[in-house]
């Protein structure tokens, strides 16, 4: 297995689905078209949503993306584990009525096998319980051993949101060795342990469910393959965390340089702090590419949470002054190829101006937030006239006139 960069991973899946005759499309905006029940683009097929509902013709049935996302629900968790982040890339293959699971898996084996050269003795797959069709692709066409097709429930093996279109999938796990497995002895995937690592989920969209709970057959089945970019990096790069492999320990690298504190890659604050920057640097400079803007609601108030959450953790790295605004330039220049949007913002220094403008006013906040906790009205402790107004340490000055002196300031 070849080792490749996580910008060689997006191309070389992008290109072989064109070869399969795809519409290769560029990512959708992270501002959802069309779609009020989304804040912000979470997944790679959230913007072919009307194309898979019929409510809008696809330019082709066969179509291949790389999509940007963002998800924040568990941000608390990022720079805490290997495998969480806000921004992430999401590879995607989809067929809106035209081909079904036969293609879908065997190309997929044979890019994983054949493109990106994965040993066969690493790779593992699951299916739906009740999915005979897929388990036969897998065990007569494909030509995987019986012990490496694993049956699972609907909990893991069948996709659906509420009401309409869903149905079963089959996923395929990459094998990292005893040394990250347990003590069980049936261990395989579906296992709570870090053995085996899911990377690429095909959906295959072939029941619509109503109201009452019944299944019934969709006239023309889709297909929608997920596969996190971050997280196949990892598998080809021999890597345990998003946060080593070349692209994001690229920005990584230069937080560190800029806080002057050695990085050790453990569970250190000073460590922990560090990913969460660097996390959130490509998630604010992403959103910014398209046309986001830090406010009070909305998806502005998620980019504001973002950039004053770094800020406030650059304050744990000992950084003095406004420094998120540089550090974007990292992220456009390893990503600006394949995004050009954000190419053309560092051009008009839109994510410097807005970036630093809002680091600016977490500054402001944090400082009347200490003011407020160390000051009364009715007495000022020494201790506030020397941390925020030293020169008029030595003058007789009254609560108000003092209040009245710091909000001027």
């Amino acid at each position: 297995m070849k080792k490749m960069g996580l910008n060689e991973l997006r191309e070389k899946f992008l290109s072989f689905y064109e070869s399969k005759e795809h519409y290769r499309r560029q990512s959708f905006s992270l501002i959802p078209e069309k779609d009020k029940s989304l804040l912000i683009i979470n997944s790679g097929m959230a913007p072919l949503k009307p194309y898979f509902a019929g409510l809008e013709t696809p330019p082709s049935k066969r179509m291949t993306t790389c999509q940007k996302c963002i998800r924040t629900g568990d941000i608390e968790n990022v720079g805490f584990t290997s495998r969480h982040g806000t921004f992430f890339e999401m590879l995607g293959s989809f067929s809106f009525g035209d081909y079904f699971k036969h293609e879908s898996l065997n190309w997929g084996w044979e890019f994983i096998t054949e493109v990106l050269q994965m040993p066969t003795d690493k790779l593992w797959a699951t299916v739906y319980e009740d999915d005979d069709q897929a388990y036969n692709i897998w065990k007569n066409e494909i030509g995987m051993p019986e012990d490496r097709i694993v049956r699972l429930g609907k909990d893991d093996n069948f996709w659906e949101i509420g009401t309409g279109p869903c149905g079963p999938c089959s996923e395929i796990y990459f094998d990292r060795g005893e040394k990250y497995g347990c003590d069980n002895p049936d261990c395989k995937p579906g296992c709570d342990c870090d053995r085996y690592v899911e990377f690429w989920n095909h959906v295959f969209t072939q029941f619509n469910r109503d109201d009452e709970g019944n299944y019934t057959d969709l006239a023309h089945p889709n297909i929608d393959t997920g596969m996190g970019l971050e997280r196949l990096a990892c598998v080809m790069q021999g890597v345990e965390s998003i946060f080593d492999i070349d692209t994001i320990q690229y920005v990584l690298d230069g937080v560190v340089k800029k806080s002057g504190v050695e990085y050790k890659n453990g569970e250190a604050p000073e460590d922990i702090s560090i990913r969460i920057i660097t996390d959130h640097l490509r998630s604010m400079t992403f959103m910014i590419g398209d046309t986001i803007l830090p406010s009070n609601e909305g998806r502005g108030y998620v980019l504001r949470r973002i950039i004053r959450r770094a800020a406030r953790h650059g304050k744990v790295l000992g950084i003095e002054g406004p420094f998120l605004a540089d550090l974007c330039d990292r992220v456009i220049d390893i990503s600006g190829k394949a995004y050009p949007e954000l190419e053309e913002k560092r051009k008009a220094k839109r994510a410097k101006i807005l970036i630093q403008r809002e680091e600016n006013r977490t500054k402001q906040a944090e400082h009347k937030k200490q003011w407020q906790q160390k000051t009364t009205l009715t007495g000022l402790k020494k201790c506030s006239i020397q941390v925020y107004f030293p020169k008029l340490n030595e003058q007789k000055t009254t609560p108000t006139g003092l209040k009245k002196c710091y909000w001027r300031q």
